[in-house]
């Protein structure tokens, strides 16, 4: 884990008590402040825990893009925080989805992003070991998580031509009924 400066984590705080705020006027209603923690693991920027009120943030990947954390990250975080606040699950028939209508809304509205559910940080320093897969697109590189599910029988898909990934390491696969999209 990164060691973060003073100076850093109370910019991040101080960029949340700010985004609180301007959700608070905007919206006409108080939010309890929410917790922030930076044990944030993986390739994953941040998290929001709803029910605990929480925000995890990758401590690496902040100390490597500060601005980034500052502009998006924390607004990201906040939003589904807001969400849950606000609607809660949802219904059966119109469930609220983590990157939803109403999350993608309160991003635009509150702090007028567009709001992504992917971030195009470096992960270099935070991805654990990586294998190559192949499909007709090219070289996918799936982690090790994947890869152990792939040696248990999982089938992944290439999210653009939705062809079987295939490690050019082990014996071709044929079973397709367990297909999990990447």
């Amino acid at each position: 884990m990164a060691n973060l400066c003073p100076e850093l984590i109370q910019s991040v705080e101080n960029r949340l008590e700010q985004c609180l705020v301007m959700a608070q006027s905007q919206l006409g209603r108080t939010f309890a402040k929410p917790c922030l923690s930076y044990d944030q693991r993986g390739r994953i920027a941040g998290s929001a825990r709803l029910q605990a009120n929480h925000i995890r943030l990758n401590a690496q990947l902040l100390a490597d893009n500060p601005e980034e954390f500052m502009h998006e990250v924390i607004p990201h975080e906040l939003c589904h925080l807001l969400v849950w606040q606000l609607y809660g699950r949802g219904t059966l028939r119109n469930p609220v989805r983590p990157h939803g209508t109403q999350w993608k809304a309160l991003m635009r509205r509150l702090f007028g992003l567009q709001g992504s559910a992917c971030h195009q940080m470096d992960i270099s320093k935070v991805a654990g070991r990586q294998f190559t897969y192949h499909c007709h697109c090219g070289p996918v590189q799936l982690s090790i998580r994947r890869h152990n599910r792939v040696l248990q029988g999982v089938n992944y898909q290439c999210r653009h031509c939705r062809q079987t990934l295939v490690s050019q390491s082990l014996p071709a696969q044929t079973d397709t009924h367990n297909n999990s999209d990447i």
